[in-house]
């Protein structure tokens, strides 16, 4: 297109609510890699930061549980954020009655659930909460969804909250003329979303660990990694249409296509966690088998997008949407690496048995969690905020520098420390056992020691692009009055 189309449709009052969305998601990833620092720094210091008896006042535990719900809490707002935006200009820029309103509300729901589950989870670890409370209100000790059961409540209402947003934003395009099987993948994946964080509510404060363990992957694999992953391909197959980047046939096919690879693969993708609930080898080795073909459509629209991009960036407008775009092809890459490569690698069968809860989980985990969905997120901050404030441009040089070295810090901090350190650990467990190489005999050799400190070069490269992303926003968001 000769003219950016999005940018012919008129802002509506809650697309303009979403700034105070940006500056948080930022605000709160920057607080996330703070709380990784420490939580990295503290296995090679034990209980100090540089000296510093910080582990006083921030224990492991805290750190890292802030450190991985920080994560969860950002990603998932900028998710929340891209449908919010996306709504009115499916629905031909119009805003339901009271939208701006709804968004608002749900703003600061986000805001007392961040604060109030993170001094919850404090006070909990701290033992200032009666223990009979703790499981309400404070640390319910289980990765990825340790904040109180109250609190997990406010974040699931507030899940469907945004679920109700959506639809009556989005209802109104079934009255349009035309093919409406993407309007329909994309409702599909919203209420999928809205209502399949439900499931970890669905054990109790003294369930046994197995059921726990069962549900709990329930919300990160079914919810984060499969639902959100149909969700963030139609969005994108839906951002790259109105761009005019990819047919709205092809949007269709990769949107639809990730549904079905999800639906027949995804479900039993999921028996691949069950290696701790009692299910036999042949059960984990088929959800191992089915989890890997996931990352297909998502690759193959960044792709074309790519290639679509190579095409058309010679257009005017098209150099205003490049590091959104930038974030959406490393989106692509990291996919394929983080989520393909590294997560099948420690989900067949003899890996769950040697290298599960070794650092080559964690290799995993970063690239696949900040990698995938963290550049996913980014891209669809930047790509609001340059339609929200579309008089401010980007500083080409610090969203370069940003987007590079958050890449090149990722994958430092893989390459020199994380992934090194798991391969030995994961020949320690073949040949002594998983007790052994996650001892502490084991761990404190100089070796990983060693290995241990290079992560700081990655570590403070990755921070440092960070830093700059958040000052992007705040120069975009808080302009200087000229």
């Amino acid at each position: 297109p000769i003219e950016d189309p999005i940018s012919k449709i008129t802002l509506t009052p809650s697309q303009r609510a979403l700034g105070k969305y940006l500056f948080t998601i930022l605000a709160l990833f920057l607080f996330q890699l703070g709380m990784g620092g420490i939580i990295a720094h503290y296995t090679v210091e034990g209980q100090a930061f540089y000296g510093i008896p910080l582990a006083q006042y921030f224990p492991y535990s805290i750190a890292r549980t802030w450190h991985i719900q920080a994560s969860l809490f950002w990603i998932a707002m900028a998710f929340l954020s891209a449908g919010l935006f996306l709504a009115p200009i499916i629905n031909g820029g119009k805003d339901p009655k009271y939208q701006k309103l709804g968004v608002d509300i749900l703003f600061w729901a986000l805001v007392v659930l961040v604060v109030g589950s993170f001094a919850g989870t404090y006070l909990g670890v701290a033992h200032q909460i009666p223990a009979a409370w703790n499981f309400l209100l404070g640390h319910q000790g289980y990765e990825y969804i340790e904040l109180g059961r109250i609190w997990q409540w406010i974040e699931y209402i507030g899940i469907l909250f945004w679920l109700v947003l959506m639809i009556r934003s989005i209802i109104g395009a079934f009255k349009q003329k035309g093919d409406k099987n993407l309007i329909a993948a994309f409702i599909f994946s919203v209420i999928m979303v809205g209502i399949f964080y439900g499931p970890g509510l669905f054990y109790g404060e003294h369930s046994h660990l197995a059921i726990m363990e069962y549900w709990r992957w329930w919300v990160i694999h079914l919810w984060v990694e499969g639902f959100f992953e149909v969700f963030s391909t139609t969005l994108m197959a839906f951002i790259f249409v109105k761009l005019g980047l990819v047919s709205y046939r092809a949007g269709t096919v990769a949107a639809i296509s990730s549904g079905a690879i999800y639906l027949i693969g995804g479900i039993p993708g999921t028996f691949h966690h069950l290696y701790f609930t009692g299910v036999t080898s042949t059960i984990v080795a088929t959800g191992a088998s089915f989890s890997a073909l996931e990352v297909v459509p998502l690759v193959l629209l960044g792709y074309e997008a790519f290639e679509n991009y190579t095409r058309l960036h010679s257009a005017p407008w098209m150099h205003r949407l490049k590091w959104p775009v930038y974030c959406f092809i490393a989106v692509s890459f990291w996919n394929l690496v983080g989520a393909g490569v590294f997560g099948f690698l420690i989900n067949m069968p003899v890996s769950l048995f040697y290298i599960q809860g070794l650092n080559t989980t964690a290799v995993h985990a970063h690239t696949a969690l900040f990698g995938v969905y963290g550049f996913l997120s980014l891209g669809f901050v930047f790509l609001i905020a340059r339609y929200i404030r579309p008089e401010v441009e980007f500083n080409d040089k610090l969203m370069k520098f940003g987007f590079w070295a958050l890449n090149i810090g990722l994958a430092l901090m893989v390459l020199i420390s994380l992934l090194p350190i798991g391969l030995i650990q994961a020949w320690a467990s073949i040949t002594h056992g998983l007790w052994f190489a996650r001892s502490e005999e084991f761990m404190q050799q100089p070796l990983l020691q060693n290995l241990r400190w290079l992560r700081m070069i990655g570590d403070t490269i990755l921070i440092i692009g960070a830093v700059a992303f958040f000052w992007q926003i705040v120069k975009v968001l808080f302009p200087k009055k000229s």
